[in-house]
């Protein structure tokens, strides 16, 4: 199928494209377009505009300081990937971003781009859960900053209001002394996961996120939890349930799987 008309604006600066988008309740930023491109094709998506982001200055950077990483609205998961500092000061970026689609389409795909999408099939938005991370949003009303716990509303769904823009999203650093560990089931290398799952362990507190199992970016706490039970205990806080890639019972088996995997993994040095 082809997409349905729509007009299309490129803006040179911030302000330029937040008129855009404060014009039209139907306008859509475009950044990498790895998810939305599809859903036009598809016609899943019908915006009135596309408000291309890609020329405005200063969105493409990826800084990294003692704090954490903030990874700009344009850089591409490819440049996060290959971030050296980045994977030093938060391991986890690069251990869920291998896991991201496959090369061409990390070279476009925008990692805020993604989490603000807010597909629970997408390893980055659980990522920014896990970490305790945020996002940083421009609007009419100015600048603001969304905890990752308020982010997710719904399915595909942001608290993020439509003449907003997501400018850039940071991870914090990784404490000292702490681990984490990524995994993930998928058909083939590159497809969505059936079920994915990221640990964070820091001292006595274990906290396990996990991809493609409830329909928003899920985090549970398992501090405390026997190593035999854990896949279990998560379990008791998620809902997993059946589509065409797997049925509910065979994702709550890789959540059991997957779950002891990755504690097990951030807890030892197998």
């Amino acid at each position: 199928m082809k997409p349905a008309p729509f007009d299309y604006v490129r803006p040179g600066s911030l302000d330029d494209a937040l008129a855009a988008l404060s014009g039209d309740p139907g306008a859509k930023v475009l950044a990498g377009g790895q998810s939305l491109v599809p859903l036009l094709s598809m016609r899943l998506a019908a915006p009135s505009t596309l408000v291309d982001i890609n020329g405005l200055p200063g969105l493409d950077s990826v800084e990294v300081t003692d704090d954490g990483v903030r990874v700009g609205a344009l850089a591409r998961h490819a440049d996060v990937l290959a971030h050296d500092e980045a994977a030093r000061v938060q391991p986890l970026l690069r251990l869920a971003l291998s896991h991201v689609a496959h090369a061409t389409i990390r070279n476009r795909g925008t990692t805020v781009g993604s989490i603000v999408h807010a597909d629970a099939a997408a390893e980055m938005p659980v990522v920014l859960r896990l970490l305790g991370g945020s996002v940083d949003v421009a609007g009419p009303g100015g600048a603001r900053t969304v905890p990752a716990d308020e982010l997710y509303v719904g399915p595909l769904e942001s608290s993020l209001a439509h003449d907003e823009i997501a400018t850039s999203a940071f991870f914090p650093a990784l404490a000292p002394g702490a681990r984490v560990a990524f995994a993930e089931i998928a058909r083939r290398h590159g497809d969505y996961a059936l079920v994915g799952a990221a640990a964070l362990v820091d001292g006595d507190t274990v906290r396990v996120g996990f991809v493609s199992v409830n329909d928003v970016p899920t985090v549970v706490d398992l501090t405390g939890v026997a190593t035999e039970d854990l896949g279990d205990a998560a379990l008791a806080q998620l809902d997993p349930t059946d589509d065409i890639h797997a049925t509910a019972a065979y994702r709550a088996q890789l959540v059991r799987v997957l779950t002891a995997r990755v504690v097990r993994e951030a807890t030892t040095d197998e």
